[in-house]
């Protein structure tokens, strides 16, 4: 059969190259885009034109439409997805550089584990995933603590918790994502998320104020590309490859994503975004990425892999 055709290696290297470094990049993308727009703002733009256009484009393919119960669990993921957590990390970007910001989501791993352990039973707690967990607090707290004398200046604090609120929001997210009523088709669920995600951001953006003062002609070309960038190439290119890769490659494989992009942000941020690279920034980024790997790589028991591989 068609379906079951091995895809040429030069296509899964290309979405591998895509997941890697488009998505590492997009973290300096939103921190050149929240110097001139709000960040809940900027986010509901980029989230609401995305999720538009990929709810279209599914529509237009003949894929079924979301019914209400789906509906309603699409728009409690996009709370907690979009306005949890990259209204978090959007707001975070205006005060945290953003390699830094990438090296503390890459913390999500390390949430999900407990949040599957909480809500999901389909972790247990073990002395590798224990030690994995102590680790990455210890890489957090190398980037947040002051009294660390480390090289280079601790975060800000408010920065460094809406990182950790926006982590969390994920984490929990990703458990409820297979427990939920959601439509089959995972474009389309991701396209009702990203729409409903972005309307509510426009809500939160418009309660906090965020349209007083606003104007478009203000904002400098070098935003409106970031922001485009964010749409195009974060969103759509980026979701697109990730989707057809993990069809065709194991979600361990794909997931090494979640190591790759603090690394490929902390270097775009240094080089293009003139962020500093001092010895706090590797310490922390070393602990959370060697956390990240026990954890994504820790063995799971036969039944708990079957739910895992059916859910992704």
């Amino acid at each position: 059969m068609q379906g079951h055709q091995r895809p040429a290696a030069w296509k899964k290297l290309l979405a591998f190259g895509i997941i890697y470094f488009v998505w590492g990049s997009t973290f300096l993308a939103i921190r050149v885009g929240v110097r001139e727009v709000q960040p809940l703002l900027l986010a509901a733009i980029r989230f609401t034109a995305a999720g538009l256009i990929l709810f279209a484009w599914t529509a237009m393919r003949g894929q079924r439409l979301p019914n209400m119960r789906e509906w309603m669990s699409a728009s409690l993921l996009g709370l907690l997805i979009f306005v949890g957590d990259y209204g978090c990390l959007f707001w975070a970007e205006k005060r945290v550089p953003s390699g830094i910001a990438a090296v503390m989501l890459a913390t999500i791993p390390a949430f999900m584990a407990l949040a599957e352990i909480a809500m999901l039973r389909t972790q247990r707690m073990t002395v590798r995933l224990a030690v994995a967990l102590l680790i990455g607090l210890g890489g957090v707290a190398v980037l947040v603590t002051r009294s660390l004398n480390v090289g280079g200046a601790a975060i800000e604090p408010a920065g460094a918790v809406a990182l950790v609120v926006a982590a969390i929001g994920w984490a929990i997210a990703s458990s409820l994502t297979r427990i939920l009523p959601l439509p089959e088709s995972k474009p389309m669920s991701a396209g009702a998320q990203m729409l409903t995600g972005g309307l509510l951001l426009f809500a939160a953006s418009a309660g906090f104020g965020e349209f007083r003062g606003f104007r478009a002609a203000a904002v400098s070309p070098d935003a409106w590309w970031a922001l485009v960038y964010l749409i195009v190439a974060g969103s759509l290119i980026g979701y697109t490859a990730y989707v057809w890769l993990i069809h065709h490659e194991s979600p361990t494989r794909v997931g090494t994503y979640a190591y790759v992009n603090p690394v490929v942000a902390v270097i775009v941020g240094y080089y293009f975004g003139g962020e500093a690279l001092t010895s706090r920034t590797l310490l922390g980024t070393l602990l959370v990425l060697v956390s990240v790997v026990l954890i994504t790589t820790a063995p799971r028991p036969a039944a708990v892999a079957a739910v895992v591989e059916e859910a992704s």
